[in-house]
């Protein structure tokens, strides 16, 4: 946003939508007015006790409004009260609430929706300040559209939108035709304890290599960057006849994608996984299969808490029979098809499930009931993991306990979500911050291995 004295101060009037998209929404609009259309807090209280996700944060964008509000009487709540966003720091731009206002004349849309109340509010208001620029900002883009048609300036809320392209997004690795070794002019090799490491000067290209992310070239050669330093970076030698021939609870990957994937889900000093790709390019299986891995053969972690976001679990799991596993049983079907995968050459596929889901401490736990909960020593899936909102990712990551890993799965072709895109998606956001934290990797699976039928109709539909 642009400083007071560069240009006019601003007034942001915010829709329902981005409160419960961003409950902290209030203290992102620097030095500009905030402004609360009455109709957004009504909204707002009808949505508390709703579904349980959303209720969670309709409850504490309330609590942030009342918290700025204070104690301010009505004739001050109207002007504006100054928004303070830390105990020294200077009040920067104030937040009021707005009173439903009647529209004059004949030019106004029908008052029988809350969006139509909302935008002729606006368009009231801009009468009244014409010296002032009123923007209403909202993640529905219909009512952005109905906005504009009606002569009210109207934006997204794109505070936690890090990307202005997807393509952007870091892929977990670099791919170099022919040889990487082309590129380098100086190495030094160090070998310990059957470790190879290449110290090489970052600059070029490889300054913009983060953190455990892979370099692999068409000669064969995998390095994965396991140090970086001001003037310099460390890159492991991997072989790929290595990685390729790893079996993990009798899955071997089918591509060097595949590969490097299970080598971070593998790892025992790497914390988070964010795992993206098509239909079919076996985010789950892989997950799956690297989890029971580590609880069953290696006992790394004493269990594994599965989860996804999908719409409409919310309302619909009050309504299924049963435990809380077994209401999740039909939203997790996914975990289930992929362990009768991993298990269909046996010679009795459905026991080996059955005697599977029954050594294995697998957990399958609604999204409602993991917010306070705090999961030790544990391996959580997070599946669908695109249709979370920036908010309600930190909400669920910030759940692992100690000795914890989480692996988050999704395709950003898929966002089921309203008022979410592949770039304003929690899991778009949690992939770029976390592409410098030394414990989390992040790859993006190529292809669809999962069928001949698969591959064409991702290709062609």
């Amino acid at each position: 946003m642009p400083r007071a004295h560069d240009a006019r101060k601003k007034m942001y009037v915010l829709d329902t939508n981005v409160l419960i998209h961003d409950p902290n929404a209030l203290l992102n609009f620097e030095e500009h007015d905030v402004i609360i259309p009455m109709t957004v807090l009504e909204e707002l209280d009808s949505l508390k006790s709703g579904k349980q996700a959303v209720a969670a944060d309709c409850r504490q964008a309330i609590r942030n409004i009342d918290k700025l509000l204070g104690d301010a009487v009505p004739k001050d709540i109207e002007r504006g009260v100054p928004i303070k966003r830390a105990q020294k720091a200077e009040p920067l731009g104030t937040l009021s609430i707005l009173m439903n206002m009647e529209h004059v004349g004949s030019h106004s849309l029908p008052e029988n929706l809350n969006d139509n109340k909302i935008i002729n509010t606006l368009a009231e208001l801009q009468k009244r300040h014409k010296s002032r620029d009123i923007i209403l900002v909202s993640k529905d883009i219909n009512m952005r559209l109905k906005a504009r048609g009606f002569g009210v300036e109207a934006q997204d809320y794109h505070n936690d939108q890090l990307l202005d392209d997807i393509d952007l997004l870091p892929k977990g690795y670099r791919e170099f035709s022919n040889s990487f070794w082309d590129t380098i002019e100086k190495v030094e090799t160090l070998q310990r304890e059957g470790v190879t490491e290449h110290i090489l000067k970052r600059e070029g290209e490889l300054a913009r290599l983060n953190i455990n992310e892979f370099v692999i070239d068409e000669q064969g050669f995998v390095g994965k960057v396991v140090d970086i330093q001001d003037d310099k970076i460390v890159m492991q030698d991997l072989h790929q006849d290595d990685l390729m021939n790893e079996e993990v609870w009798g899955l071997m990957p089918r591509d060097i994608y595949q590969a490097m994937a299970l080598n971070l889900l593998l790892d025992p000093d790497i914390h988070m996984v964010n795992l993206t790709g098509s239909a079919g390019s076996g985010k789950t299986i892989l997950a799956l299969a690297a989890c029971i891995e580590m609880t069953v053969a290696s006992k790394q972690y004493k269990r594994i808490i599965a989860t996804r976001s999908t719409q409409g679990l919310d309302e619909d799991i009050g309504f299924l029979p049963g435990t809380e596993a077994e209401k999740m049983e039909p939203w997790l079907g996914a975990i289930v098809d992929n362990l009768e995968a991993l298990h269909e050459d046996d010679e009795n596929m459905t026991a080996s499930v059955d005697y599977i889901l029954s050594k294995v401490p697998l957990h399958f736990k609604s999204m409602n009931y993991i917010r306070g909960r705090s999961f030790q020593h544990s391996l959580i899936i997070i599946d669908e993991s695109q249709n979370l909102t920036p908010h309600q990712i930190k909400t669920i990551i910030t759940r692992a306990g100690n000795g914890s890993k989480v692996i988050c799965l999704g395709n950003l072709a898929q966002i089921d979500t309203p008022y979410l895109s592949s770039l304003s998606s929690g899991l778009t956001y949690m992939t770029e911050r976390f592409k410098g934290f030394r414990h989390g990797g992040h790859i993006h699976l190529q292809g669809v291995p999962r069928s001949i039928l698969a591959e064409y109709a991702e290709a062609n539909l």
